[in-house]
């Protein structure tokens, strides 16, 4: 038997997997909302640190965009969080698995927990790339709509926002297009990594069971996305300062969320089902 002959048979024979969606009640985004501030408290130290590491992030890009005199990109780059704040919640899932193994979290469990997944993170960082530059791509088309492709100075403009026809136009036409994309990029991660990183599944399998549990439970689902808009939008506007606590809360809360909605069966050579 030659080495192709032994690898295609140990691929055949490798296990597969069920994944099952559970039905929740309207009531489960608040609960997980309460069970992520449960494991900051009891995690608070690692948690806060997590959360000022992305911080320090944040407002480095933002002095980063002022200095370059890129300040016009802030508003979109802010706007554009939502699309990689999946991949910003990886720490906090390590966190969780410390806590729920009843192990002490440390830093490590928040920096390193990519690791073990690290080129099925890398795929899905990819997908929800693609998400964030299709809106920065928007945005741009959008203000050179409105406002021409002449950068007015920054007190001209954010007063043109909210104090004129085309300010306001492009607010609105802005909010849905990037509402619906958003919605999409929502729906194909909401707990996508955290089901391949608790089962070493592959990416696509992980978008396959968020874009179910999104459909299984589109109004749960919708208030909980609800619920992370706005948690981000209340933690933008305090200078960031805010994501220190709610980044590590909203990454505890999907954690929670994803072992509420997902299931995940082994099928073994036998034909039985193990959780």
């Amino acid at each position: 038997m030659n080495a192709a002959t032994t690898k295609a048979d140990h691929k055949a024979a490798a296990p597969r997997v069920k994944i099952t969606i559970n039905p929740v009640g309207m009531d489960r985004p608040r609960a997980w909302l309460a069970a992520g501030i449960e494991d900051f408290r009891q995690a608070t130290a690692v948690s806060l640190a997590y959360g000022m590491f992305w911080v320090g992030l944040s407002i480095a890009i933002t002095a980063g965009a002022i200095t370059l005199g890129l300040w016009h990109w802030l508003l979109p780059m802010v706007a554009g969080f939502m699309f990689i704040g999946p991949l910003v919640a990886v720490g906090s899932y390590g966190v969780s698995r410390a806590l729920e193994a009843n192990r002490a979290p440390h830093l490590g469990d928040a920096f390193g927990a990519w690791r073990p997944h690290a080129g099925q993170l890398a795929m899905m960082g990819v997908m929800m790339m693609i998400f964030f530059l299709a809106w920065i791509r928007l945005a741009t088309l959008l203000f050179a709509l409105f406002f021409g492709f002449e950068v007015p100075s920054p007190a001209t403009l954010y007063s043109a926002l909210l104090t004129t026809p085309e300010g306001l136009g492009m607010i609105a036409v802005g909010s849905v297009l990037g509402g619906i994309l958003a919605f999409g990029a929502f729906a194909i991660s909401v707990v996508a990594i955290p089901t391949l990183m608790h089962h070493d599944l592959t990416f696509m399998e992980g978008i396959e069971a968020s874009v179910r549990s999104v459909g299984r439970n589109f109004r749960p689902m919708l208030l909980w996305a609800a619920i992370l808009t706005g948690c981000v939008l209340v933690g933008v506007l305090t200078f960031y300062i805010g994501l220190a606590l709610i980044l590590p809360v909203l990454g505890f809360a999907s954690w929670h969320a994803y072992e509420d909605l997902v299931r995940v069966d082994v099928i073994e050579e036998d034909g039985e089902l193990h959780g």
